[in-house]
């Protein structure tokens, strides 16, 4: 698999885990209550952007933080029934 394509399986596998549920921490927190479901996540992004900002300053762990920040913001963004390619279609409109 290509480096690209790791963002786009990602997104696969929650899109599945978010309409096959299975016993896993992303198909359990999208399958709660609409509310708490979208505050979980919410929170995990807030905590997950501290400490990118924290590793950012310490100079140690950007990169695995950084990824865990990005994870949960794919987390939302499937939970919330955006498609990858509106993303990918944004990313390429600022391009103009």
């Amino acid at each position: 698999m290509s480096n690209d394509e790791i963002i786009r399986e990602i997104y696969r596998v929650l899109e599945d885990r978010r309409d096959n549920p299975i016993d896993s921490y992303t198909s359990k927190l999208m399958q709660d209550d609409e509310k708490a479901a979208e505050d979980k996540i919410l929170e995990k992004i807030g905590e997950e952007s501290a400490e990118v900002i924290i590793a950012s300053k310490n100079d140690e762990n950007l990169i695995y933080e950084s990824a865990d920040l990005i994870f949960h913001i794919i987390l939302l963004l499937v939970y919330k029934g955006v498609e990858f390619e509106e993303l990918l279609n944004e990313f390429e409109s600022r391009r103009k």
